[in-house]
């Protein structure tokens, strides 16, 4: 009896290793097609030639690839060139002004034209934007870059500034801190560098103090000392006028001891004549004075602030606008080799 066990178990086990497992391939060629789909899968640089020309789906196109797909392209007015050629343009503007510095600035501005700021105003300023809220203390540095950009592009440095007050009425109402003291100090260097008016510090100011608070009495007092020394040349009526009122706060006493303490600190600052925060710092002072160009917005405009700008649109006078850009370029580009000679 043990030895019929064993041989039906050895029987079964003979059958178990005879029956053929899912991964075998079958004999006659047929079956659920997998091991043929892995043979067949195309390698990532196939499926990106398959892809129609300029719509990626999602998948990444190797910068080569665009490039060769861009020369094979014979319609330049058509509308995948011109996606492409935006997506090119919108790379090109991210990546400068993430670049730029104190020390490489005047590099940043000579690249900066070779790019469409003409069609790409829009994503110029809100890269600028995006790079400022993300680091405020370079915003002296951004500044500087738009009031380069406007003494030749004006249109930009205006777009611009409407973005940044809509920003910051709108934080402002939301009481969003960190967005509202990053668009302050923007506009406290876009002041220093002329681009704003000095009535829109004015403006900004009277706002702050109005109904004061800790957090709007702090950030007044940092704004001073951003515009402080460009408002005494500007507007020193206006200036004192703002003195005065922080010395009614102070007397009032309906905020914390620490804010005191600033309000008293900056009128330090100012018998110093703001010694210690300069309007420009050298390596800023680009822009000569005759060719600011000064946007006389103000908090109570109503402004647009032209989100289509953002959008790629297909242009039916493509190859014309880029001919105007050339020549304006060239023309920009000259000016400034002549100023540099």
């Amino acid at each position: 009896e043990r030895r019929d066990l064993g041989d039906k178990g050895g029987e079964e086990a003979g059958d178990a290793r005879d029956r053929p497992t899912e991964d075998d391939e079958p004999v006659n060629g047929k079956g659920d097609g997998k091991g043929e789909e892995n043979q067949k899968m195309p390698s990532l640089m196939e499926r990106t030639k398959m892809l129609p020309v300029g719509k990626a789906g999602g998948a990444y196109i190797p910068p080569f690839r665009l490039k060769q797909m861009q020369e094979q392209m014979q319609d330049k007015a058509s509308p995948e060139f011109q996606r492409m050629t935006w997506e090119a343009l919108k790379k090109g503007i991210n990546g400068l002004v993430n670049k730029v510095t104190k020390t490489n600035i005047t590099e940043i501005v000579g690249l900066m034209f070779h790019e469409n700021l003409v069609r790409g105003r829009g994503l110029f300023c809100r890269s600028v934007m995006k790079a400022q809220l993300a680091s405020p203390n370079f915003s002296p540095v951004y500044a500087a870059l738009v009031a380069v950009i406007n003494t030749k592009l004006p249109e930009n440095g205006e777009t611009l500034l409407k973005r940044v007050i809509i920003q910051f009425r709108r934080s402002y109402k939301r009481n969003d801190k960190p967005v509202c003291v990053a668009m302050v100090r923007f506009i406290g260097h876009l002041i220093n560098q002329q681009v704003a008016h000095e009535l829109l510090g004015l403006q900004l100011l009277t706002i702050l103090l109005e109904k004061p608070t800790d957090d709007s009495v702090e950030l007044a007092v940092s704004f001073v000392k951003e515009v402080g020394a460009a408002m005494t040349q500007l507007s020193p009526q206006g200036l004192h006028a703002i003195f005065e009122r922080f010395r009614g706060v102070l007397h009032e006493g309906q905020i914390d001891k620490r804010v005191q303490y600033m309000i008293e600190g900056l009128f330090a600052v100012r018998k110093s004549k703001f010694a210690e925060f300069p309007a420009l710092e050298e390596e800023l002072d680009l822009v000569d004075a005759d060719d600011q160009i000064t946007h006389e917005l103000t908090l109570n405009d109503q402004l647009d602030p032209e989100p289509s700008l953002d959008i790629f649109h297909v242009d039916p006078e493509f190859a014309e606008h880029e001919q105007q850009w050339t020549v304006l370029k060239r023309e920009v580009l000259g000016e400034e080799e002549e100023e540099e000679d």
